[in-house]
């Protein structure tokens, strides 16, 4: 177990000399950091991993022979606690998804300043204590009977992020929320993102995703959905989300909305239920984007979340709006702990203050600040902006919410196991079926 007041470990790999020693000024202002070693190539930086396991690994991206994303991905191989930053004189979008899909933990533009490097090493650090202490627990059952890999059922957790009030930004925190919840989440979870918006879904957009397959493509084959028709219609992402799109044209929603009968092992409601539960059996956390609308479909993606984000602007009209959908779910028997409240577009020069907020609803889990320059900017860019400003208040308060939600289905982790030992079953239950 590390000491709380532990140094972090930090092993610089870039195939200049300068620039190495450039870095190790820069860190030894900070009495925090240590560095344990500079490696002048890729295949040097994984032998010292190795050797001195550091907590961060600052990479360079382009180097002879094994470059930084090689060197990265075989360093997680080996010590999948490791977070590596990828440091590179290049800035555009393609290195930066190939950094992440990598599996790099953020990325910095050559040269950083000092307070930007130090800054980020502790934030990455924190990150990847966080992700350890979250990891999921191994089963505790010892008369249960082990499922072969390819058949385990998951029982995915599934967030939705829901504004009973359009334009709100719902759409974006989804999309940040998931490339979070991806850095922060261990090399074995698998993290999705699906555009329940079906009729003017804008993820695919806003991600830059050029996919000419949407979930309207399984509709015909409800009956017979099987993982690899799922898999087929999937958008990676380079951050290493899977993407499940809306349908290109509004009329194609239909096919996702008319109610089907099917076998119980399947699951019966509407065909976009269907593919959600499908989804939940093969995906850890499912972050859903959802439309402003409360009807059967809406309510069933309720009953099968784990937690409701609801989102809300500093303003009247937004939160005159949340209140009525908070009655609704009393009505419904929702617990409030089940429902995260997030405050979009906070300015405290304008606008409606947090505490009143509060005051009028529930308390607020995550406040995610005004900043116009960065979203437009991640938005044309198509690189959320967790991803793209990872040091900007609006992206850490985006972090902040990633980090509640963790917290919050570890509880509920704990919960479904205390529920399957007390039925003496082995096995965890979550959420209701669809129907």
């Amino acid at each position: 177990m590390e000491q709380p007041r532990e140094r972090i470990r930090v092993l610089i790999v870039d195939d200049i000399a300068e620039t190495r020693e450039n870095l190790r000024k820069l860190l030894s202002f900070d009495v925090g950091i240590e560095v344990v070693g500079a490696a002048s190539s890729g295949q040097e930086g994984v032998e010292q991993a190795k050797e001195f396991r550091p907590h961060i690994v600052l990479m360079d991206i382009n180097m002879p022979g094994m470059d930084g994303i090689a060197a990265t991905e075989a360093i997680l191989r080996e010590l999948p606690a490791t977070q590596v930053v990828m440091l590179s004189v290049q800035g555009e979008t393609d290195y930066l998804r190939r950094a992440m899909m990598a599996g790099a933990r953020d990325f910095l533009t050559k040269p950083p300043t000092g307070d930007e490097l130090m800054g980020t090493i502790r934030r990455v650090y924190e990150m990847g204590k966080t992700r350890a202490a979250m990891m999921p627990a191994q089963p505790v059952s010892p008369t249960a009977v082990p499922a072969q890999r390819g058949r385990a059922r998951r029982a995915g957790h599934v967030i939705a992020v829901f504004s009973p009030k359009g334009g709100v930004g719902c759409t974006t925190i989804a999309i940040n929320l998931a490339m979070a919840l991806q850095q922060v989440a261990d090399n074995s979870e698998k993290i999705a993102l699906m555009d329940a918006s079906v009729q003017f879904g804008d993820v695919g957009v806003m991600l830059d995703l050029r996919a000419n397959r949407s979930m309207a493509d399984l509709a015909p084959h409800i009956g017979e959905l099987d993982r690899d028709m799922l898999d087929s219609v999937l958008s990676p992402h380079g951050s290493g989300v899977k993407v499940l799109l809306a349908p290109p044209h509004p009329a194609a929603a239909d096919s996702l909305l008319t109610g089907t009968s099917l076998d119980e092992g399947m699951g019966s409601g509407v065909p976009l239920g269907v593919i959600l539960g499908l989804m939940r059996e093969e995906f850890d956390t499912i972050v859903v984007d959802m439309w402003s609308r409360v009807d059967d479909v809406t309510l069933a993606i309720f009953d099968a979340a784990a937690l409701i984000v609801l989102v809300v602007m500093p303003s009247i009209p937004s939160v005159k709006s949340a209140r009525l959908f908070l009655e609704v779910a009393t009505t419904l028997n929702y617990p409030m702990d089940k429902i995260a409240l997030v405050v979009n577009g906070v300015d405290r020069r304008m606008g409606i203050r947090v505490e009143q907020i509060e005051a009028a609803l529930i308390p607020v889990a995550a406040q995610i600040p005004l900043d116009k320059q960065v979203v437009a900017a991640a938005v044309n860019h198509g690189v959320p902006f967790v991803m793209r400003d990872p040091s900007r208040p609006v992206s850490q308060g985006v972090l902040q919410l990633a980090e509640y939600v963790r917290s919050a289905l570890t509880e509920v982790q704990e919960e479904e196991h205390q529920e399957a030992v007390a039925a003496g079953t082995g096995r965890l239950r979550f959420g209701r079926v669809f129907g």
